[in-house]
This record gives C-alpha cells, structure tokens and sequence, in this order.
C-alpha cells in the first residue's frame, strides 16, 4: 500500500510506493520473438489498458476499442490505491507523521497516432483535450478525500516520461502540495498588504513592460518569468482572473489552444524538441474563487540540471536571463 510520509523540519509530503517497483515502461511487451515493441496506447491495443473512462470516438464505435481519436484510462501503475472506499488513514510513528496513499490517477491518450505530439495536433483536437482536462478535474473534485487534482504532461525519458507516445496525466490528491501551499501563501500576503492579486499585477506589468512577453492574444499570455529558475522557463497565464482552471470558458479553449501550441513549436525549435516538463497551478478544490491566486500553465524545458550548490541551498542558477529567453522565442516564427 502506498503512504504519504510527512517531513517533519519543512513539511513536505514524500510518496513512498513499493508498487512502482513496475515502471509505467512495462505496459509495453512484445507481439512475438524477434517481431519489436508495440504500444499500449496506439489504435487498436486498447485490450492492454484499463477499461477508458471517457474517450472522443466515432459515432457507433465500443468503449475499449478503435475508433477514438482521445482517450481517458486509469493508469495501469498509479502512484496511489483508487479503491473507492478507503479512506485516509492517519499514522505516527514518534515525530513522524504518515497516512494511506490514497488517489487517483488518470492517463489522458492525446491521439491515437503513435508519432504524434502535441503541437502536430490540429487546434480542434487540442481544445478537446483542454476541455478533457477541465471535465476529468470537475469529475474527480467531486470525491470528498481530495483536496487538489494536478494536470500534466511530461515529454521525453528525461522529463519523466515512459513511453514515446504522447500522454498528459491527471492524479487526484488527499492533500495541496507544498508548492502550491507557498504560492497560495504569497498570493494571501500580498493581497492582504495591496487589496490585489500579485498574479493580476504580475500579468499587467509583464504587459507593460514587453521584456519577458513571448506572445498574447486577447485572453492569455506567455512570458518568462522574472525569477525564471530554469533556462526557457515559461508561464502561459490567463489575462482575467481566475483562481481555478475550471472556471475556464468555452471560448477560451481557442484562444488558450493556440497559444500553447504556438509556444511548444517555439520552444521545439528554438531548443531542439526538448524534453520538457508541463504543469497546471490551480487552486485547490476547497477554495475555488479566491481572490489572491491565479492558475497558470508552467513549461519548463529540461535542458539543465540542478547540481551540489542547488541542492544543498535551495537556490537555483539559470545561465539563460529570463529576458534573453523571451527575445529568442519571440523571434521564432512558427508559421
């Protein structure tokens, strides 16, 4: 069974599971001796996952058979029990704090075509699956042992990624990490001092001032952020405040589609298809309408790595000005 494990000095929350011992890479097995791999996610070997929770398909087809076009699954190893009962059940071991690893976990299959990725999707595809993210959220909010549910994608072996077929994923946690914890926390004291959102303000001086914008359009923007830890790091944010990823309307799944397939083609050419890392800051489900935090998409590009000085002070060191990286991206068109 999977546990939460609590540290006690900073109060971070660590997720041990003996069960990942079988990596997500082991749904791929071969047909026949001498015959390669196949994919469990490709049309036509949908036997090999879980039974689809949702999924865009052609009018007369089954469930877990071709004819999708996107694809919701449980994960086949995910990190935490799903039984639908279990509650969290909490332990202490002296000062140590622990509780039952209980959760959800959700692959969301972007396409059925094994080589492509997101930014060979066309629009009408992309918003389906931005719209996928929103339903998937609101379904899994509704469970009253979760207090956050996180949207992400990784891209490539050293993102995190297992297999070469583009997926995002969808877990649903007993707890708010404590990243969104500090972000929640800063947005709270600066709204208490300024009687605003540091987020608003953030997105109207990004607009101001044009230094670290990448790309706008009448709803969102993307820029390097001021305090970028990573080289290319990249924030798409929505220019109205919203708190929550699910207050998103339906108009702007265009506007956000073609943003961010716009800025994945940039970082794609400007960095050479890297792996990256894609992650949606929202607010927990027990506070949906709060008036000091923003959602926004964070992009990180996996081109450096965090070494002795980072980890033993808590510092990041980016070599790549935020401003220089919003200067490359901007010049690359991706027409």
């Amino acid at each position: 069974m999977p546990e939460f494990r609590k540290d006690p000095v900073v109060g971070r929350w660590v997720i041990v599971s003996a069960e990942r011992g079988t990596l997500p890479s082991d749904y791929a097995t071969k047909k026949d001796k001498g015959e390669g791999w196949f994919c469990p996610f490709c049309m036509g070997n949908e036997s090999m996952t879980p039974p689809e929770i949702f999924a865009f398909r052609k009018e007369g087809t089954e469930p877990d058979s071709p004819g999708w076009n996107i694809r919701v699954v449980p994960n086949k190893f995910p990190l935490f029990s799903s039984q639908p009962h279990r509650g969290m059940e909490r332990e202490r071991e002296g000062i140590f704090d622990k509780m039952s690893g209980v959760g959800k976990h959700e692959i969301i299959i972007e396409s059925p075509d094994h080589d492509k990725e997101l930014t060979d999707l066309p629009l009408t595809t992309l918003k389906k699956i931005l719209f996928v993210y929103k339903m998937r959220t609101e379904e899994l909010s509704k469970d009253p042992r979760f207090r956050y549910v996180v949207i992400f994608k990784n891209r490539g072996r050293e993102a995190g990624a297992s297999l070469e077929h583009s997926y995002s994923q969808i877990i649903a946690l007993p707890i708010v990490p404590k990243g969104i914890l500090e972000e929640l926390n800063g947005g709270k004291r600066y709204h208490r001092d300024h009687d605003r959102c540091i987020f608003c303000d953030m997105v109207e001086q990004e607009c101001q001032s044009g230094l670290r914008i990448i790309e706008e359009n009448e709803d969102f923007i993307t820029f390097a952020p001021f305090a970028a830890r990573f080289p290319f790091e990249t924030w798409i944010m929505p220019k109205v405040h919203m708190s929550n990823y699910r207050m998103i309307q339906q108009h702007q799944y265009q506007t956000l589609a073609i943003l961010l397939s716009s800025t994945l083609k940039k970082l794609d050419i400007a960095l050479s298809n890297p792996p990256y890392n894609l992650v949606f800051h929202s607010a927990p489900i027990l506070g949906e309408d709060l008036p000091y935090f923003h959602w926004h998409i964070e992009i990180i590009p996996r081109v450096s790595k965090m070494v002795g000085f980072g980890w033993g002070t808590g510092f990041y060191f980016n070599p790549t000005p935020p401003e220089e990286s919003a200067a490359c991206l901007r010049g690359v068109s991706v027409t």
